[in-house]
């Protein structure tokens, strides 16, 4: 397992939860032991493989903000070029980007950062379908948006009340599902602790075993997850390394 990070990630950017001062902290503190890799920004021909020209003009007038959307854009990238040649990964990035559709974006979100690395995949024929996994606490809009009417991307966000219920949801959607690739948008703001209130920390190390499982039987081990939400700083480490120990 490739944790694909860079030190910019920490710098903050907005006022936001997901750019806070000692999120990305939080976390780095918590995963030592797995190797780092170091994305580059993504192009803009990259970006526009998901995105108008009017949305990435809209996030351009940001300034920094864009700086650190591409970078962000950049490590789903390289995380989901790590897991095609079978070494899976984790894109430890922000901006998150579930919320940010082809033309608007919400949420802290400002380019779909898992639409584009899949897109990119699809286009460089490295993979001809996928299945994304959103288990934030919010439906990712932006994701469903761009993926809308397109057969050979599935995208699935279980919204289940109670926390066995939501894991069981999530397993036997991967039973009934087919797909090249699996990535994984991980928002971890559904914890007990966070806003959502439901899951615990070692129910984010059981989805990750959920998946490795769905990948080394369906599609060559090839799996990777993406950052999204996630805010209280005191779990948010332990939850994405939980995450990790399952899909590693």
């Amino acid at each position: 397992m490739k944790v694909v990070y860079h030190p910019r990630y920490t710098e903050v950017y907005e006022s936001d939860p997901a750019a806070a001062p000692g999120r990305m902290e939080a976390i780095v503190k918590e995963i030592k032991g797995y190797e780092v890799i170091q994305p580059e920004s993504a192009n803009v021909d990259e970006i526009s493989l998901c995105h108008t020209a009017l949305q990435i003009g809209y996030v351009q007038r940001y300034g920094f903000v864009y700086e650190m959307a591409l970078l962000a854009a950049g490590g789903a990238i390289k995380a989901a070029e790590l897991a095609v040649q079978g070494e899976p990964a984790f894109g430890l990035v922000r901006p998150p980007g579930h919320h940010a559709s082809p033309e608007s974006c919400w949420g802290f979100c400002f380019f779909n950062n898992i639409a584009i690395a899949i897109t990119r995949l699809i286009k460089q024929k490295q993979i001809r379908t996928a299945l994304i996994l959103d288990f934030d606490l919010h439906y990712g809009d932006g994701t469903a948006n761009i993926f809308r009417g397109n057969s050979d991307v599935v995208y699935f966000h279980p919204e289940d009340s109670h926390r066995q219920d939501f894991v069981d949801h999530v397993r036997l959607f991967l039973e009934q599902n087919q797909a090249d690739i699996i990535a994984v948008s991980a928002g971890f703001d559904r914890h007990i602790e966070d806003w959502g209130r439901l899951l615990t920390t070692e129910d984010y190390k059981t989805i990750g075993q959920e998946v490795k499982q769905y990948a080394v039987k369906n599609c060559g081990g090839k799996r990777f997850g993406v950052l999204e939400g996630g805010y209280n700083h005191i779990v948010l480490g332990k939850n994405v390394k939980a995450f990790l120990d399952g899909m590693a």
